[in-house]
């Protein structure tokens, strides 16, 4: 009888730790959401130091949250940045450049592990709302490539038949419901207003659900648009009120997380592709005190404003000065949600430990800006940027107009090499190559080094670790 009853007592203990194996961990999986706008400047919120633009939503985020005020898109155009935030590499590594057009034969390589893919296999529902831009055929579409639902744009929102300085040159703008044409867009006035609702929804649909939800909005990318209730509201012109509505949605996309319980849970990102456009003067945001704009590495091209909310983990009024860049979304990522990486390489860094304020080290030796096809531009190492010879375009202290033509750029040779502190020269302005031989070195063995892996056609070198970009046949 006693070996009977200690056969069913221990019987007893292996069914409860199967059973226990069985269970949720006792820390839920966290809910992402990661906002990504097109073309946002450094200083287009009002915790970025705005004088006009008031974004009350994203500044409250900010002082709930984690503030990045060197934060970086991986390339200056939006197709490259894209690609580089879902995959954690440099897009130069997996064959992006530019910004893809309509029709293209070139999109995202089936090879390449994104973000929505990786949560997928951790049971996550997913979904894309907004600007695509990794590609338009059958083949390259967000629904072939992890996200369960897509609403939105494939290209950028100015590639249609009304382009001011290429009328007529591109088909119609089609606004697509998973892999469904739906509509013709020739007004695109409630588009940020039907992205945030689709958000909404999602959010209430999957609150019994872990999910990933990537609000890519259009704006403010020209052409700019508002709707009804936002239009004219600001009284400081068109960019002001598109900003204020993006605010607006995150205000909406908060409280549906509150309403549903899962703001404890729920890992919230906004961010930029890259900087703005300067040459449309009015239609464009602004910099601040960095260098030029989008289209080229100097800081204003690169350097995008980042607030990371997560009450669970991240401290309020966190500010953090650590250089990070969009390659780093994907390791971090897997890290929080013990999500298994691919074989291919990547550029990113885990850096959770530095939005927790865990860890005061840079995750990061050195950051590498590249540009066109494949060109070494610059390089940040600490507080310091070094820029090889280039070709650049600038506006040279031209200031745009207000009704949404863009003027031309002028393009200048860099014919030297440069080196700022971009702690003591924020706008980089004084170039100090000759006084710091040391530094100036170690960046260029560094260079040398990334050249290796993935090439500079500045320089004439030949990448070892490239992989192809997806094509059609």
């Amino acid at each position: 009888m006693r070996i009977f009853n200690n056969i069913i007592f221990f019987t007893a203990l292996v069914l409860i730790f199967l059973n226990s194996c069985d269970q949720k961990p006792s820390i839920e999986t966290p809910n992402i959401i990661f906002v990504l706008t097109d073309d946002l400047g450094f200083q287009d919120l009002s915790s970025y130091g705005s004088p006009m633009i008031k974004t009350p939503n994203l500044d409250l985020l900010a002082k709930q949250g984690a503030l990045l005020n060197s934060y970086y898109s991986s390339q200056a155009v939006c197709s490259a940045s894209r690609a580089s935030i879902l995959t954690g590499a440099y897009p130069n590594r997996i064959g992006f450049s530019g910004a893809l057009g309509p029709n293209s034969k070139k999109g995202i390589h089936p090879n390449e592990l994104l973000i929505s893919e990786m949560l997928k296999e951790q049971g996550y529902q997913t979904a894309i709302y907004g600007k695509w831009h990794l590609g338009d055929n059958e083949k390259f579409l967000p629904t072939r490539h992890g996200f369960d639902d897509f609403y939105g744009i494939l290209y950028s929102n100015d590639m249609w038949p009304y382009h001011p300085e290429r009328p007529n040159s591109y088909p119609d703008l089609m606004l697509y419901e998973n892999e469904m044409p739906i509509q013709v867009l020739n007004d695109q006035s409630n588009l940020t207003k039907e992205l945030t609702q689709k958000s909404v929804d999602f959010i209430s649909k999957n609150k019994d659900n872990p999910f990933f939800l990537y609000l890519a909005h259009p704006q403010p990318h020209v052409p700019l648009f508002a709707s009804s209730d936002f239009n004219g509201r600001s009284k400081n012109g068109l960019y002001t009120d598109v900003i204020e509505e993006i605010d607006n949605s995150i205000g909406l996309i908060i409280e549906a997380l509150k309403e549903n319980g899962l703001e404890k849970n729920t890992i919230v990102v906004f961010t930029s592709d890259n900087g703005p456009w300067l040459s449309y003067g009015g239609h464009a945001g602004s910099t601040g005190i960095y260098r030029e704009g989008k289209g080229t590495t100097w800081e204003g091209g690169q350097r995008v404003p980042c607030i990371v909310w997560y009450p669970k983990e991240i401290k309020p009024n966190t500010v953090i000065s650590t250089p990070l860049m969009g390659i780093d979304w994907l390791p971090t990522f897997a890290n929080v949600t013990n999500s298994s990486l691919s074989k291919n390489k990547i550029d990113g860094k885990n850096i959770w430990k530095t939005l927790t304020m865990e860890e005061e080290k840079d995750p990061h030796e050195a950051l590498f800006f590249y540009y066109h096809v494949n060109s070494l531009h610059g390089v940040r190492y600490g507080d310091w940027k070094m820029y090889f010879p280039h070709r650049y375009r600038t506006l040279n202290g031209r200031m745009g107009t207000n009704d949404g033509i863009p003027i031309k750029y002028e393009y200048i040779n860099l014919e030297e090499k440069e080196l700022y502190n971009l702690i003591d020269d924020p706008s980089e302005t004084k170039n100090v190559y000759d006084q710091y031989p040391d530094i100036v070195k170690k960046i260029e063995i560094l260079a040398e080094i990334k050249r290796s892996e993935i090439g500079d056609i500045l320089t004439n070198s030949i990448g070892s670790e490239n992989r192809p970009i997806g094509l059609i046949d």
